[in-house]
């Protein structure tokens, strides 16, 4: 039995989740939970234990110096509360009064079930009434367009509530996966929520990303979250990446062919429900005011792991794209089933890197 000390009664908790590695493109999905943690100050209450979890030769631990002396921090995942406030002063809230239990480590090594059932159990202590699992995958979106974020769960009527879509995929999973099966399997309803980020610029970080995802969760959620600096970093990350793009003209011609394909696929939705979203998210915004729970928040595109990417994850700078001979047409944006299946081997130096993950980023 999990014993928490010091945790107050909570109100109407939802739990947020997101876990280094497969399933975090670009650190999206672990910045977002970093955002929510640093914006609104939250307490540790909780930490799984590395030594069941994780294998220290794949994460190492890390060495660091406290006024001259030695420590080691492990990795592992750990559990914080925020207080949203409910709209009081300074805390960025909505008026309505909701508090957050946030969950940020990395994607285990093994027992993952005992991984799932151990957080499952702090979810059944503090009262969590719904569980969010954030990811974000690589995909061929292109940087200029608005960031896809598909919104899944498993749960047939969850999905007619909420207006998510419900995942029917088959194949390879990572714990986001594993951990959104569990909670639908002890009747915890759960939902994730997928961020495509451009697989030409998979280099972490990516708050435009980051910030759809904010977005969305803020709609889903209905508790209007802080960003703080988080736009400007997002327009000043585009405008950088816009810098890169034009001092290689394959890579500005492989974007455009991009913009393109996007602007297509979205022609059905750049009219009346995805508009109207837009406008409500901007008087909420200006107003202050909370909205009813929208979870369509940002357009989202149907499907991108079908031309998924992988990224290496042990380069330290951010490689150009290969695109198309000049005589092949870009990939069109096509509906995914959900994931490109296991993470292929970079030809580099023959690690695992990130692929577009598991069903539950939403497309049957």
């Amino acid at each position: 039995m999990i014993e928490l000390e010091g945790v107050p009664e909570l109100i109407d908790p939802v739990m947020i989740c997101a876990f280094e590695g497969w399933n975090d493109a670009g650190d999206a999905a672990s910045s977002a939970v970093a955002h929510l943690d640093r914006e609104w100050k939250g307490e540790v209450f909780g930490a799984l234990d590395a030594e069941d979890y994780y294998d220290f030769q794949v994460n190492r631990p890390t060495v660091w110096l406290d006024g001259g002396v030695r420590k080691v921090t492990w990795p592992t995942t750990r559990l914080s509360v925020v207080r949203t406030g409910g709209g009081a002063e300074g805390t960025g809230g909505s008026g309505k009064a909701r508090d957050l239990v946030l969950v940020r480590g990395i994607e285990p090594s093994m027992r993952w079930r005992s991984f799932c059932n151990e957080i499952l159990g702090f979810a059944h202590e503090l009262g969590v009434e719904m569980v969010v699992v954030l990811g974000s995958l690589l995909g061929d979106t292109p940087h200029t367009r608005p960031v896809p974020v598909s919104g899944v769960t498993s749960d047939p009527d969850l999905a007619r509530t909420l207006d998510l879509e419900e995942s029917r995929y088959e194949g390879p999973t990572g714990i986001v996966g594993i951990l959104q099966e569990a909670c639908t399997h002890a009747g915890v309803p759960a939902v994730s929520l997928w961020a495509a980020v451009p697989h030409y610029v998979s280099q972490p970080p990516n708050p435009k990303a980051t910030l759809a995802l904010l977005n969305r969760l803020e709609d889903l959620i209905d508790v209007r979250i802080p960003l703080g600096e988080l736009p400007e970093d997002a327009r000043a990350w585009q405008l950088g990446v816009d810098q890169l793009a034009a001092e290689d003209s394959e890579v500005a011609e492989y974007v455009q062919s991009l913009e393109e394909a996007r602007d297509t696929a979205d022609l059905p939705e750049a009219s009346g429900e995805a508009i109207a979203r837009e406008f409500e998210r901007y008087l909420r915004r200006r107003d202050g005011q909370p909205g009813p729970a929208q979870p369509g928040g940002l357009a989202a595109e149907p499907g991108l792991a079908d031309g998924s990417y992988l990224r290496d994850t042990t380069s330290g700078r951010t490689r150009h794209p290969k695109p198309p001979a000049k005589d092949e047409a870009p990939p069109p944006a096509t509906a995914a089933d959900g994931d490109a299946g296991p993470p292929e081997k970079d030809g580099k130096d023959g690690k695992d890197g990130k692929s577009a993950p598991e069903g539950d980023d939403g497309k049957s």
